[in-house]
């Protein structure tokens, strides 16, 4: 992700038709709860994938082997889901890439985006875990998948897209860095798909979980992020951000969708300093349970409350 601050700083406080009698009824859609067990599962999950798959720099055979592991955890959890491998240009020639996408069907023809890149940043160790970034959220998203897949009937259908390449090899520019997320946006707005909104996780498991929200994030997804932590108890955990953080999600921006990034971009051993990112001190014991599940919390509330018919809105 790249970093543009451009104002002030954090701010962490509390800133259809009428039917016929007759007609059948649609059930209404059953709403997602994330629990304590499951952030134990995703946590869990994250230190599997560090041990299997490090290292994974992106657009590498590391890479590629997360990607078959995480495609055949899903498989095996009873998750419909697909290797996307695709090629693109990068500052040490044409390398390949290969997202892994999770689908689950709803009842209408909307899609619900959620999104963790995997690899991890090049050049800094073959030992390099990569636990937080990208990790922590890669492993919230497998255990979002596994409970999202038995919560049935759903409204709107949920892509869950674990991507590659969004570190960059050299310095981030129209051909380095960001790989995943621009062919997958890229082929949503081919296919034309009908997209409520796409919520990007990155850095959610810092034991000192801050989660911000750019301002380059959708205005109305923003608010709903900050009522969603409201509803769940987990307020004091996110706040709006006055810069802007280029990530995953900018890449759907650019394409017209509905986006939002939550992000903690401050993960070190003091406030500010940020010195476990992109080092061989982002391990999995930097990470909490209780990160990944105030997380887990707000993203579901944000899914719960996306799928709401206007009538059950708060």
């Amino acid at each position: 992700m790249i970093l543009s601050i451009l104002g002030a700083g954090l701010l962490f406080a509390g800133c259809e038709k009428v039917s016929s009698p007759h007609a059948k009824q649609a059930e209404p859609p059953t709403e997602f709860f994330f629990s304590a067990e499951h952030a134990s599962n995703a946590l869990a999950h994250a230190t599997l994938f560090v041990e299997a798959c490090t290292p994974r720099d992106s657009g590498t055979p590391g890479a590629s082997h997360a990607a078959n592991w995480l495609h055949d955890r899903l498989v095996e959890n009873g998750v419909s889901a697909a290797l996307d491998s695709f090629k693109d240009d990068s500052p040490r020639g044409p390398r390949t890439y290969v997202n892994v996408l999770a689908s689950l069907s709803g009842s209408d023809d909307q899609w619900i985006v959620l999104l963790s890149h995997f690899d991890t940043k090049s050049g800094i160790s073959d030992s390099f875990q990569g636990a937080n970034d990208g990790a922590s959220s890669t492993g919230l998203l497998l255990e979002l998948a596994v409970l999202m897949n038995r919560v049935t009937p759903r409204r709107h259908n949920i892509l869950l897209a674990f991507l590659d390449g969004e570190e960059c090899d050299l310095g981030y520019s129209d051909r380095d860095g960001f790989h995943g997320s621009k062919h997958l946006a890229k082929a949503l707005k081919k296919e034309g798909r009908k997209i409520k909104a796409v919520i990007l996780m990155d850095m959610v498991g810092d034991r000192d979980l801050k989660l911000t929200v750019p301002r380059n994030s959708t205005p109305d997804l923003r608010v709903l992020a900050l009522e969603a932590a409201d509803a769940t108890g987990d307020r004091e955990k996110i706040g709006l951000f006055d810069g802007d953080i280029y990530d995953d999600h900018q890449a759907f921006l650019d394409r017209g969708f509905h986006a939002l990034d939550l992000i903690d971009f401050d993960y070190g051993s003091s406030p500010g300093v940020n010195d476990y990112w992109h080092t061989t001190k982002d391990t999995i014991d930097k990470l909490s349970p209780n990160s990944l599940l105030a997380t887990g919390r707000i993203v579901l509330e944000m899914v719960n409350r996306l799928s709401r018919p206007p009538s059950a809105q708060p």
